[in-house]
């Protein structure tokens, strides 16, 4: 059996990106992210993890071209970029929100 050409440029493209989402708290960052606007200290006291911990999370994300961050005022508010893992946030709130 053979993959089509595109199919494994996209995979790819998109496996390094999937593997910064994989650990946990770095999912639950991004949910968080997807669903209101948030600054690391809404972060960290959220999920109950120190500053350095979640810049460090954060900092991955950036790097991998998922998330960006915009200042407001005197707070950098993050927002999800890349359009694939975007929806595949989405995707899983729904889910979380259907099953609750």
């Amino acid at each position: 059996m053979e993959i089509d050409r595109e199919l494994v440029e996209k995979i790819e493209e998109v496996a390094p990106k999937l593997k910064a989402c994989g650990h946990h708290l770095r999912l639950k960052i991004l949910c968080a992210i997807e669903s209101r606007d948030v600054c690391v200290t809404d972060l960290w006291e959220c999920f109950g993890q120190s500053q350095p911990v979640v810049s460090q999370h954060l900092a991955v994300l950036k790097r991998k071209g998922i998330v960006k961050a915009a200042v407001q005022g005197n707070k950098r508010i993050y927002t999800i970029v890349d359009p694939f893992i975007e929806k595949l946030v989405r995707d899983l709130i729904k889910k979380g929100h259907k099953e609750s």
